[in-house]
Formats: C-alpha cells, sequence, structure tokens
C-alpha cells in the first residue's frame, strides 16, 4: 500500500538553516472523518516565511513546533470526502504543509479551476506570492502612472509580480537582482524597463543611474544594504510597501538600517503589511491575477524540485536565492 512521506521540523536552526533541522518520516495514509477531506498534494509551495516558522520567536504567526510538519501552501486533489463542501476530484489549494497526504477539515481549503491556468501557479503568480504583490503595490503603494517603482527581489515569486503590475499601471518599473542573468531575465521576460545588480558592488550609484528621476513607489522583499540604498533614492513623499526583509531570515546578529533618516527627511510613508491581513481584497486580487495570466498579460517563471526528499535542499537553496521566480516542489 501507499504510504504517506511528511517533512518534519527536527530542531531550530542557529543562523542557516541545515538539512539535517528536518526529518522525513512515513507514515500510514489517514482515513477521513466526519467533515474531513483527504486530499493527495501535487505541488508544494517554498517560502521565505517559512524561515521564521522555524524559529521559537513571536511574530505574526505561531512557530511550526518540534516534531511537527513543516507548514506549507500545497495544490492537490481530493481522492475522498466526507465533507458536504469538497467532492471526489476536486482540485483544491490550501495550507496542508510538507506532505504527500492530508487531512483537512475544510478550514483555508478552497477549490480552483484546473483549466483556467496550471495548477502549479496557484501557489505563485496567482496564489499568495501573487496576492502580495498586487496588495501591497496596488494598495499600500497606490503608484500612478509616470511614476518610478522601485522593487527588490524583482526576478522572486512576488518581485516579479509588482514589477509587471507596476507596468500595467502605466509606471516606469525598476528592479533589484543578484547576477546579470536574473538582471537580463527581469528585462527580457518579465518587462522592467531596468535592473541594478546588487552583486556588482556599485549598488548605490547604479540605482542613481537607473531612477535619474529619483523612486516614488519602493516594494521592499530583501533589506540590510540593499534597503539601505534603496531609501537613498527614494523622492519626496514617497510610498514604501514593506513586505520581506530576507537578508537577515537567517542572520545572529540584526542588521541596522543606516538611511532611516530619508524616512524623515522625504516624508516617505512606509507600511509594513501581511497578505493575509487583507481577506476582503485577496480574493479580488487571486481573480484578477488569474485573467492577466490566462490572457498573457503577466509572465512567470518556475524552479521545480522534484520530490518531496528534495525540499529541504530547494528551501536552502531559495533562501539563498539560487531560484529564479516561484521555487516549488513537483510532488507526483
Amino acid at each position: 500500500m501507499a504510504k504517506n512521506m511528511q517533512v518534519l521540523l527536527a530542531k531550530r536552526p542557529n543562523g542557516w538553516v541545515k538539512e539535517t533541522d528536518f526529518e522525513i518520516v512515513e507514515s500510514d495514509i489517514a482515513v477521513p472523518g466526519p467533515g474531513e477531506v483527504l486530499i493527495e498534494n501535487h505541488w508544494l509551495s517554498l517560502d521565505p516565511y517559512m524561515r521564521g516558522r522555524m524559529s521559537a520567536s513571536k511574530s505574526y504567526a505561531a512557530s511550526v513546533e518540534i516534531g511537527d510538519v513543516m507548514v506549507g501552501g500545497t495544490v492537490g486533489k481530493v481522492i475522498a470526502s466526507q465533507h458536504p463542501k469538497f467532492k471526489e476530484g476536486d482540485h483544491v489549494v490550501g495550507s496542508t504543509g510538507w506532505q504527500l497526504y492530508a487531512l483537512s477539515a475544510g478550514d483555508g481549503l478552497n477549490k480552483i479551476d484546473p483549466d483556467a491556468v496550471p495548477l502549479s501557479t496557484y501557489l505563485g503568480v496567482c496564489g499568495m506570492p501573487g496576492a502580495t504583490a498586487w496588495i501591497g503595490l496596488l494598495e499600500y503603494c497606490s503608484p500612478k502612472a509616470g511614476e518610478t517603482v522601485l522593487v527588490s527581489a524583482a526576478t522572486g515569486a512576488v518581485g516579479g509580480v509588482v514589477g509587471q503590475l507596476a507596468k500595467l499601471q502605466g509606471c516606469r518599473a525598476v528592479g533589484i537582482a543578484g547576477g546579470a542573468k536574473k538582471c537580463d531575465h527581469a528585462k527580457t521576460q518579465l518587462g522592467f524597463d531596468a535592473c541594478v545588480d546588487y552583486k556588482a558592488g556599485n549598488l548605490h550609484d547604479d540605482l542613481k543611474a537607473a531612477c535619474p528621476d529619483g523612486v516614488d513607489c519602493y516594494f521592499e522583499n530583501v533589506g540590510g544594504e540593499v534597503m539601505d540604498s534603496a531609501l537613498s533614492v527614494l523622492n519626496p513623499f514617497s510610498r514604501v510597501a514593506l513586505c520581506g526583509l530576507i537578508s537577515g531570515y537567517n542572520a545572529t546578529e540584526p542588521y541596522g538600517q543606516k538611511m532611516i533618516r530619508s524616512l524623515l527627511v522625504n516624508r516617505v510613508s512606509l507600511r509594513g503589511f501581511i497578505v493575509f491581513d487583507r481577506p476582503d481584497l485577496y480574493a479580488k486580487a487571486i481573480i484578477e491575477l488569474v485573467r492577466w495570466v490566462s490572457q498573457g498579460k503577466i509572465r512567470y517563471h518556475e524552479t521545480v524540485a522534484e520530490g518531496l526528499n528534495d525540499a529541504p535542499r530547494a528551501f536552502i537553496g531559495m533562501l539563498k536565492g539560487e531560484n529564479l521566480g516561484k521555487q516549488l516542489v513537483k510532488l507526483t
């Protein structure tokens, strides 16, 4: 008989995550009881927020406990159901974790159309990362046509959507990415007007050259030195959407931002946000993103690891910036 495979949190990382921080186990596949569904997962999402869940420090969401299945978004198919809202054969997206099969009582589980867009995109451009880009840029930055929008981690799952949304609003889109290959991808495949390679060692001057009229909206995913350089080119009354600080997720000592004075001098509006704080906008964002992707107005790229056994390695690689676009694990 088939077995369920799960990736558990074995210990809390100190600094950079290691593969030994995870444990892979097998168990019998559960049988759904009244009000439950059994899902065969096809795709697993790997996202930076998971690093925070591995720590015991207080945050906006609960930590994963030692010995528990790692948290994560999944797309799969219902293979058995005793739930009135779901039937066998339904495709669903939810947060059922790093495992091949999952029981769910239906909380946070949503049906998806497998014919509208590829199933994998419901974890990326048409899922939580895409909605994060949509809400952060359109709701909190409110870009106007003709303005300059700057986004860090421009070829990541969120940043790549931000740049394309900016172009759809009639803005000039400038990205920050690591390496010539990623910058070329941002410009040729995602439609950015310019992209600055932070690894080239001249970030401040290169940003000034790429943004000769300054920056009106900044979408922050990285923090650290990248954020300091971006703050130095902001225009008066610009807007910043603070989405992530991935450069510090594995740090053992906090980084002190040096350019905070720019927020005062330029009277900048900075908004930190968590995408799930806005359920009123989430569904609208997904509907629009599915339509734009199906129409070819938004493009995307996926980096795919094969099999659940490879999830820990792929997760560590994503934290190091080795992925291009959305990092996924194909489970079936």
